[in-house]
């Protein structure tokens, strides 16, 4: 399953992100419309005018969408995944309303350093549980292991669900009085 891979992206502090590749985790650019236009260059065109003006002249259509680029390729890139589940072990979040103080069960997971300073800023996030997220820093792990929840994972879930069925719990009136 896990296995020393010297290719696996790194931090810039030197610990392991999980992948070898962050573009093979990215499914669209947060900047690309679903009639595969590009969103950054039609709503901030002064960020980078030439890259606003081309995009005008091919009607924003996005270079990527159309097969002419690779992601890699977009200056403006950025893809950071909103899911509500680990991508590694599939632990479902359980927020929890009226407790600010608990830690989310689910964290964003950085999967794209830029290795040198003229290399493209580019955001790529992944959301990973707390456990999964400390495994793929500390260890060899990886994104794509097939894994189950960690016990205390499931043990922390399992508590807010208790939490959260205790508080929809319905008392009458007359429950309250006996």
């Amino acid at each position: 399953m896990n296995g020393t891979n010297e290719t696996m992206k790194r931090t810039p502090t030197g610990t392991a992100v999980g992948v070898d590749d962050p573009y093979e985790h990215v499914d669209r650019c947060d900047h690309l419309t679903n009639d595969g236009r590009c969103r950054f260059a039609f709503e901030r065109p002064l960020v980078d005018p030439p890259f606003t003006e081309a995009r005008r002249a091919d009607d924003f259509h996005c270079p990527v969408g159309s097969d002419r680029w690779h992601w890699s390729d977009c200056l403006h890139f950025r893809s950071c995944e909103r899911q509500r589940t680990c991508r590694r072990c599939g632990l479902k979040d359980r927020p929890n309303a009226h407790r600010s103080d608990q830690r989310s069960l689910l964290e964003e997971h950085h999967l794209s350093y830029a290795e040198h300073p003229e290399d493209p800023p580019h955001e790529i996030t992944v959301t990973l549980c707390r456990w999964c997220h400390a495994k793929v820093h500390t260890s060899w792990a990886r994104i794509t292991d097939d894994v189950n929840p960690d016990p205390e994972a499931i043990a922390a879930a399992e508590q807010r669900r208790s939490e959260e069925l205790a508080e929809a719990a319905f008392r009458t009136a007359a429950d309250i009085e006996e």
